[in-house]
């Protein structure tokens, strides 16, 4: 039976399955290292068996990091009218790409 879990990282939590890729803030990880991920909630596909953390059930979702690289870049601009002021600005935010190997 398929599980799904409710990992925290990078002051987010992410709803994840076995075999999902997901985009998460960066960490000191390369291409291929193991990442293990604070576990809130682990249940069945079918929510008939569901474990809660209080606050947490500890380190139970395990991935692979498949890829590192940047957004797409964010514009700011800033105007003030009359006054000649205007400038823009641009982020672009770093990301992991972790695979989601198993749930525990």
């Amino acid at each position: 039976m398929a599980k799904i879990a409710v990992i925290k990282t990078g002051g987010k939590q992410y709803r994840v399955q076995e075999g999902q890729i997901i985009k998460i803030e960066k960490l000191d990880k390369k291409v291929k290292d193991k990442v293990s991920f604070e576990t809130l909630l682990v249940a069945d596909a079918d929510g008939q068996e569901v474990n809660v953390g209080t606050p947490s059930l500890g380190e139970k979702v395990t991935g692979e990091v498949a890829a590192e690289g940047q957004d797409d870049k964010v514009t700011v601009v800033k105007y003030k009218n009359k006054t000649r002021y205007k400038r823009t600005l641009g982020h672009r935010q770093p990301y992991l790409a972790v695979k989601i190997t198993s749930i525990a």
